[in-house]
């Protein structure tokens, strides 16, 4: 009985100092974590935002970009991370989901190693070539793939990233396999194609608005059913005659597993508030960003979307590592 007593004290006197921690969190700057190189679409997107929230929050978030390995090994770290608040992460398709059938030994599990905080955005996927592809649309772009696949480069930002994933998706759908080419991220992997070194890439919307607009390469097609405004005459691959192809990644932020829940609020409703402002939903709508709305920002529709992504990844990303 003396020992049950005790056990409930000791875990009511630790929710006390967890309760007390959490009410004046932050006390000081808090780490996000980018699991790609410094200007991909995941490192512009959690600046937008992380900038904003800092201001709510009244301390500064520091962005520190991790590469490697498709964005595990930023991941991992973030998994094994103290579960205080002072460390975070902003995750996305790969990393929080396709991860899971690509990488059989992974050190983590999306869905269990991680507190979601919330949704940031949604980032549609474009079929993009070099400037000089000779490929006009998207109708000439399947009959050359197919033609030529044996010659052909592909680039993406590491194998589990989004520009990988999307485009093992797009090579299922026309039956090809290309030669695949990983850069430390979709940055580096854009400035490739813009280059001219490599043939064409699938690429989350965030990262191709500017080249695109500037004619520094080719947009064949966006993969959602409706096209975007900030890419007005770039066709659907439905209305391009592939329908087949339907690709929309995201982009979230995650705090290590057993970050008390009060804090995991704070940070939520800081990305929350920082949703609604005006400037930044202005600049993440010129990169084509699909904002999420109030219901689609909370801690729990975040988990449910990590599970029903690992549900519709797994059978598409299987059979690449069988």
């Amino acid at each position: 009985m003396k020992r049950r007593v005790f056990l409930a004290g000791a875990l009511t006197a630790l929710a006390a100092i967890s309760s007390a921690q959490a009410q004046d969190y932050p006390t000081r700057n808090i780490t996000m974590i980018v699991p790609f190189a410094a200007g991909g679409p995941t490192d512009v997107i959690a600046r937008i935002v992380s900038g904003h929230m800092e201001q709510t929050l009244g301390k500064p978030i520091i962005i520190e970009n991790v590469v490697g390995a498709g964005g595990t090994t930023a991941s991992t770290r973030a998994a094994k991370a103290a579960p205080d608040g002072y460390t975070l992460i902003t995750g996305h398709m790969g990393t929080h989901a396709a991860s899971v059938p690509l990488y059989p030994n992974l050190a983590y599990h999306p869905s269990k190693d991680f507190e979601p905080v919330g949704l940031i955005a949604g980032t549609p996927i474009l079929i993009l070539g070099r400037k000089d592809f000779p490929p006009k649309d998207l109708k000439e772009f399947v009959a050359y793939v197919k033609a030529n696949t044996d010659k052909l480069n592909v680039a993406h930002a590491g194998v589990g990233s989004v520009s990988y994933t999307s485009c093992q998706l797009l090579n299922a759908v026309l039956d090809i396999k290309p030669t695949g080419v990983p850069f430390n991220g979709t940055g580096p992997a854009m400035n490739a194609l813009v280059g001219g070194q490599v043939d064409y890439m699938c690429d989350q919307i965030v990262n191709a608005v500017p080249q695109i607009q500037g004619g520094t390469i080719k947009a064949y097609a966006i993969a959602t059913p409706e096209r975007n405004p900030s890419l007005p005459n770039v066709p659907t691959t439905k209305e391009a005659g592939l329908p087949a192809f339907q690709a929309q990644a995201w982009n979230a932020i995650f705090a290590p597993k057993g970050t008390p829940a009060p804090i995991v609020a704070k940070l939520n409703a800081a990305l929350s508030k920082a949703l609604d402002d005006e400037g930044v939903r202005k600049r993440l709508l010129e990169l084509g960003s699909v904002i999420p709305s109030p219901a689609e920002r909370t801690p729990a529709a975040l988990g449910a979307l990590v599970t029903s992504e690992i549900a519709k990844w797994t059978p598409v990303l299987k059979p690449v590592t069988n």
